[in-house]
């Protein structure tokens, strides 16, 4: 179905109240924050589905989580724009949802997160906070020196608005940056951004090779066996993307095989991931259960407010998406 762009109806540009649904599971939390930052907005909200579905049919704008939206949607609902509370918006793409509404997804609130996950591991790999724990439990006394992040190399694979301010969370630390985006760009502060095609050749320069590309049609299972063995044996992959960007079994064996020192997953093709899943017992692998970059209420109303604003005068939205690209 082909996007059709709607703007704000004459009765809201006349100054009368405009009705924003909420639809979060932190829901009481966002209509407090929204009714503070916009007194002049209608709230509705609930957390029961049956109440939600019977405000959205009277609401133009919603806010909330992709997969609750994406029920209200299939309920033949009709936003005129959708605010997504996450970076990622895959529930909203599936097939036989209606796209002829303006989508934006949560963008410039996740950096920050983001960068203390993916140095919180790359210091616990350099200062093998792993190992030396294993120490402890067997009372050794574990006097290895620690390793500077000084002229460590990290690769960020999808260098879009997260990527570009995690580099800039890690530059301060000396650490020397390469990137892979869509095509081969001159990007600060990458010392290099490459393509896709140059992704076997950057793994393998690396210390550190970090995932944060979204999930769409090009980036499923990028990280398999042949790239694998492309990693340095002293290499840590770090996974926040999305789950679908690895094949899980070629991983593990890497693991095994000793392609690539460690692995960081945060982000699975199921989750939670099922009992019998390899990860679970897998040599040098660390899950940390989707916990990576948590939607901050008061940094996403702040931008829903400030998009809410550019709405209404008919501008253009922070994080808009392109339904053609997914993203």
């Amino acid at each position: 179905m082909a996007a059709r762009i709607r703007r704000p109806s004459a009765r809201f540009a006349k100054g009368l109240k405009m009705r924003v649904l909420i639809a979060e599971h932190d829901h009481a939390i966002y209509a407090r924050l929204l009714r503070q930052a916009a007194p002049e907005v209608e709230v509705l909200t609930s957390g029961d589905s049956a109440e939600l579905a019977r405000q959205a049919a009277d609401c133009p704008v919603w806010l909330g989580q992709p997969d609750l939206l994406a029920t209200l949607l299939r309920q033949g609902h009709q936003p005129q724009w959708l605010q997504s509370t996450w970076a990622g918006i895959t529930p909203l793409l599936a097939d036989g949802l209606r796209r002829d509404y303006r989508l934006t997804r949560a963008v410039g609130i996740f950096g920050q997160v983001m960068a203390e996950y993916v140095l919180t591991y790359i210091l616990g790999h350099e200062r093998e906070v792993l190992a030396r724990l294993v120490s402890q439990v067997e009372r050794k006394w574990d006097n290895r020196s620690g390793q500077s992040l000084v002229g460590r190399k990290v690769l960020i694979v999808g260098t879009g608005d997260i990527g570009q301010s995690v580099a800039q969370f890690l530059l301060p630390f000396g650490i020397e940056l390469y990137g892979i985006a869509s095509s081969a760009r001159e990007q600060a502060p990458f010392v290099e951004v490459g393509s896709m095609a140059d992704l076997p050749r950057l793994v393998g320069e690396v210390d550190y090779v970090v995932n944060l590309l979204p999930n769409t049609e090009h980036t499923h299972d990028i990280y398999d066996a042949a790239l694998f063995k492309q990693f340095k044996p002293t290499g840590l992959f770090i996974n926040a993307g999305r789950g679908v960007a690895v094949v899980d079994a070629d991983l593990v064996d890497a693991l095994k095989e000793g392609h690539l020192a460690g692995a960081v997953i945060d982000v699975c093709r199921q989750e939670p991931l099922p009992q019998r899943h390899p990860f679970w017992t897998a040599w040098g692998l660390l899950l940390t259960g989707h916990s990576s970059a948590p939607t901050s209420p008061a940094l996403m109303v702040q931008l829903f407010v400030e998009n809410l604003k550019a709405y209404q005068a008919s501008e253009a939205l922070r994080g808009e998406v392109d339904f053609n690209r997914g993203y």
